[in-house]
């Protein structure tokens, strides 16, 4: 095998984080300045190196911010930078108010954006090329007077290189002469592709400047093109957590930390904190109220979900044969998906991880075709590990639930709630009626299963159904189609994900509910 000479890692690294401000830029995320703060805490936990935290003077939310982290947030391992742009035109820097605003932040450390495509210079900006360069000039070399580090981002470089490299690179030279630590190549349209991004960051590279990358996702490539002008000789990176982002988002800081550090070799981050990895990208997905990304390198619930019975059957050899880490090494756990795909080996590796013997081969192939044979009526054990526990328990261990449904009966009216009857029976008791109502046939029948089991097991009062999800399937044309729903779960930090499949749904969903109890009194509550 020929060998792969990795570069060295460039003394300084820069990890630049700008989820508080170019993420929040996201459709759908809107943070309050308590979010922020969490969210710095978290990346602070982790140890970028520096956390943008937002555009003073500019932004009221983000002035708030400035104001409040200085009296509240301590920051162990990041230094937090305050964000705004280059003196306006035909100002000074020291007359400037938003540079002002800067200073005002409290930070140590500035980024401003400046122009660097000849374009929008005189199309946006509306003055000279001469001047832009005055503008880069006066307000690093003022902020640099004001005792402070300073970072250059040169907005949309990669096309103004395009069209006028000499230009670009002026920019970049004046920034770098006015005492800027970095000069940060940015992409900023997102349209870059690698082999693109590393000839530019390799020419720029002649200057003997410092410089950073900041990309944008629109080709699918912003991680690629980072770790493209990395390999150019980048020492500063710009990015998000998860990628969040304007449009279709920002190089995601997830992927890249996980590659500088495992890929490269690179102290990055400490092994201790990459573990954490997985844990902080949810936990700021959950304050940015963002569903994580199952699909996700390295942090993602899929990234090392593993479905064809050929792969299990490798697995079981050797975990690494399927997966190019130890998912432990990034906080995450492999998974064993259930499905038609399913073979003996699959069964048995996710039979283990729920805590069961099946290492009888003909018990495993038996238990393989029962699941296949109940994924052609339409059932999906993918996301339905409760269901699917509760099938090894029947089938291999002949345990049942505490209860037994021995009817139901729902009524809905328009104008009033539904109502619904279901006779439960407790071992060798005869079966009694239970009445629940709710809001819908499926609340009625919720309602009703609890008046059953709440006094004899007083826990099922701190379960909650906390998701339901309904999908139909072929088979029918709509209202006659057989459809499957998936319920969540949940009880205290415990949430586990029930199916059930019907010829409508509420039949669907009654199966599905009933399953979730049984799973939580059979096996949450024992745990």
């Amino acid at each position: 095998m020929a060998e792969f000479t990795r570069l060295s890692l460039p003394e300084p690294f820069h990890i630049f984080d700008t989820t508080l401000r170019d993420g929040t830029q996201q459709e759908g995320i809107r943070m309050t300045v308590h979010d922020k703060i969490r969210v710095a805490t978290l990346l602070d936990e982790l140890g970028v190196t520096f956390i943008e935290g937002g555009w003073p003077g500019a932004n009221p939310n983000d002035t708030e911010f400035f104001a409040t982290a200085a009296q509240e947030l301590t920051l162990k391992n990041s230094t937090l930078v305050a964000f705004g742009a280059t003196r306006r035109v035909g100002m000074t820097a020291d007359s400037d108010p938003l540079t002002q605003a800067l200073l005002d932040a409290q930070t140590s450390t500035i980024c401003v954006v400046a122009k660097s495509h000849d374009w929008h210079v005189t199309g946006a900006l509306k003055t000279t090329l001469e001047e832009n360069l005055e503008m880069v000039h006066d307000t690093v070399s003022y902020l640099r007077s004001q005792g402070r580090r300073v970072f250059v981002d040169c907005e949309h470089f990669f096309n103004g290189y395009l069209d006028n490299p000499t230009y670009a690179k002026l920019v970049v030279a004046t920034a770098a002469e006015a005492g800027a630590e970095a000069a940060v190549l940015c992409d900023t349209n997102g349209g870059m592709l690698p082999a693109i991004v590393h000839t530019i960051v390799a020419d720029v590279m002649k200057l003997e400047v410092p410089l950073g990358i900041h990309c944008h996702n629109d080709t699918g490539c912003a991680v690629a093109n980072t770790m493209a002008a990395v390999d150019a000789g980048a020492m500063h990176i710009q990015g998000t957590m998860n990628g969040y982002g304007e449009r279709t988002g920002n190089a995601d800081l997830t992927t890249l930390i996980a590659n500088l550090k495992i890929k490269y070799g690179w102290d990055v981050v400490s092994d201790e904190r990459l573990r954490d990895l997985t844990r902080i990208s949810h936990s700021i997905a959950e304050i940015a109220n963002q569903t994580p990304a199952a699909r996700q390198p390295y942090v993602g619930m899929s990234s090392f979900a593993h479905k064809a019975g050929l792969h299990a059957s490798a697995i079981k050899v050797d975990a690494n044969m399927y997966q190019h880490i130890d998912p432990d090494l990034v906080g995450n756990n492999m998974r064993m998906l259930i499905s038609d795909m399913a073979g003996r080996a699959s069964i048995q590796i996710k039979a283990e991880q729920l805590g069961h013997d099946l290492s009888d081969k003909q018990t495993a192939s038996q238990l393989a075709d029962t699941i296949k044979d109940r994924e052609l009526a339409g059932y999906s054990y993918e996301a339905a590990d409760a269901s699917f526990d509760l099938l090894i328990r029947s089938e291999l261990l002949g345990e049942k639930p505490p209860f037994t449904i021995h009817a139901w009966r729902v009524y809905t009216d328009q104008d009033e709630d539904s109502q619904a009857v279901v006779r439960v029976g407790f071992g060798e008791e005869d079966p009694k009626p239970y009445v629940g109502e709710g809001n819908g046939p499926v609340n009625a029948l919720d309602q009703g299963l609890r008046a059953a089991l709440e006094p004899r097991f007083p826990q099922v009062a701190g379960t909650e159904l906390s998701d339901y999800r309904v999908r139909l399937l072929v088979g029918g044309h709509g209202t006659d189609a057989i459809t499957r729903v998936l319920i969540d779960m949940r009880m205290g930090g415990t949430t586990w994900t029930t199916v059930g499949v019907g010829e409508n749904v509420i039949e669907a969903s009654w199966e599905a509910l009933v399953e979730a109890y049984a799973y939580g009194l059979m096996v949450v509550d024992q745990s």
